[in-house]
């Protein structure tokens, strides 16, 4: 357990959680036993790892990563949680890259906060990283009359295959993390 315990890097005095000590060792015992990703999983670690519920039985595991490795994790993305969805059985496993919200400057003040940093942009990036392999190549934002909003979020049909069982989890997970109600679909032809 030592090994897989720098799987993992928390910020300084904070201790992982019994969950998120699993998770590392899971991914540990996949760089040790699964040759090809062995290489590209060398260097890479986790910030936190989370539970989602779903639906009434079914689960999720979200796990954040470093937001300067999220290109390394995209590499291996397919194959990582494949694997991983084997070891967490009856469980969807979705990496979302670790992103900081900056509150807007005080009135007077010369300090500009990156575009990058603000809510929609985080939220924006959230969605992405959420619907991974797939692309968004659609949003559509409707208000109801009641004062709701629900936004629908188009995929790409060329990723239907590996993407149409976890649309209730991306739902979940992204109101679960955002607050906010989407629903994935795919574009009609």
């Amino acid at each position: 357990m030592f090994t897989s315990l720098r799987k993992i890097q928390k910020d300084k005095g904070v201790d992982p959680t019994e969950f998120e000590e699993t998770v590392a060792q899971a991914i540990f015992d996949l760089e040790t036993t699964n040759k090809e990703l062995g290489l590209d999983l060398k260097d890479l670690f986790i910030n936190s790892a989370a539970q989602v519920d779903i639906s009434n039985n079914k689960k999720a595991v979200v796990i954040h990563v470093p937001y300067r490795l999220r290109k390394s994790f995209r590499k291996i993305h397919s194959r990582l949680v494949r694997e991983l969805e084997k070891k967490f059985s009856g469980k969807d496993v979705v990496f979302i890259a670790t992103r900081r919200i900056v509150r807007p400057p005080k009135k007077g003040s010369a300090a500009k906060r990156p575009r990058s940093r603000t809510l929609t942009s985080v939220h924006e990036n959230i969605l992405e990283d959420l619907v991974q392999p797939a692309e968004i190549v659609g949003k559509r934002c409707r208000y109801r009359l009641d004062g709701s909003k629900i936004m629908k979020v188009f995929l790409d049909p060329k990723a239907k295959n590996d993407t149409e069982y976890k649309l209730e989890t991306f739902s979940a997970v992204y109101r679960k993390l955002c607050g906010k109600d989407v629903v994935f679909e795919y574009p009609e032809a």
